[in-house]
């Protein structure tokens, strides 16, 4: 099918979208993920009947993509057909694939401490520093501006966060100290963490890229990603007896139960929850006469 004959409908999608307030991102994805379908189909996919829908959701399980693709792809038909064409019947039988939430990988403080150290150069040791101290997702670093710091109330304004949101997070005073620094260093104008074009601020890509370098040299032997460095930082917080819906707001989750997976891998304070076993050795040894 020819981007012409697909204009109208990607344009009308596009508005749909746009009502809504999709990010850009979102917009993209979706876009990308019906001209997919299309490509299946061989034809245009305001054509498509329910079979059509079965016989795709096959062709993605089948294939061997992962459950998050699958899922995408449901999402996107389920707008394209209910909102944009609204073929509601299409849709009614399509469901969403459950994926066993698994464990994230997270540093221990002392890891985090070499990721930092072996960071290539100021601007992104600043940027990482920003993702663990701060618990910030890679986008939400990368869009960071000079304004956004607020040195008076030690808050970072987090502007646009996932879901549309704005929230404000904790500025400490080494955190402070080292953005200070980087800025009397290159003097940044607008964006905090400028890209190649000043203009525009570093791609996720790119500090995603400091990440991983920065792992290798630190000789750190995880799977690290930038996001590594924000399941860190609310784990830590946790392991420190801080209120798991105070984290909740610091990260800006929506629903506590998602905060709440930080507690199955808060080793420190797992390992200092004392063992009913243990409560009974003790009461045994003072119900126990003397020698």
């Amino acid at each position: 099918m020819t981007d012409e004959a697909m204009s109208p409908l990607r344009r009308r999608m596009i508005e749909d979208m746009t009502i809504r307030k999709f990010a850009p991102k979102t917009q993209h994805d979706y876009v990308q993920r019906v001209k997919d379908f299309a490509t299946f189909l061989g034809r245009s996919p305001d054509l498509a009947s329910f079979e059509d829908v079965r016989r795709y959701q096959l062709h993605l399980a089948s294939s061997g993509v992962g459950v998050p693709t699958i899922n995408q792809a449901v999402s996107t038909l389920r707008f394209f057909f209910k909102v944009t064409l609204r073929r509601h019947e299409i849709v009614e039988h399509t469901h969403f694939i459950h994926e066993p939430r698994k464990l994230p990988v997270v540093l221990s403080v002392e890891e985090v401490a070499q990721l930092l150290d072996a960071a290539p150069g100021l601007k992104y040791k600043a940027a990482l520093s920003v993702a663990y101290g701060a618990g910030l997702r890679a986008n939400e670093v990368v869009s960071l501006k000079i304004a956004d710091i607020d040195s008076k109330r030690m808050i970072i304004r987090v502007e646009q966060g996932k879901g549309g949101k704005d929230r404000n997070v904790m500025l400490s005073p080494s955190l402070l100290d080292l953005l200070r620094a980087w800025w009397k260093a290159a003097r940044p104008q607008g964006w905090l963490f400028p890209g190649r074009d000043p203009a525009q601020p570093m791609t996720t890509r790119q500090l995603n890229r400091a990440c991983h370098a920065a792992a290798q040299i630190a000789e750190i032997n995880k799977r690290v990603s930038l996001h590594t460095l924000r399941h860190s930082f609310a784990t830590h917080l946790l392991e420190q007896n801080v209120d798991v819906r105070v984290i909740q707001v610091l990260l800006g989750h929506a629903k506590l139960d998602t905060t709440a997976l930080y507690t199955r891998v808060a080793t420190k304070t797992i390992s200092e929850v004392m063992s009913p076993l243990e409560l009974i050795a003790i009461k045994l040894r003072e119900t126990r006469p003397p020698g």
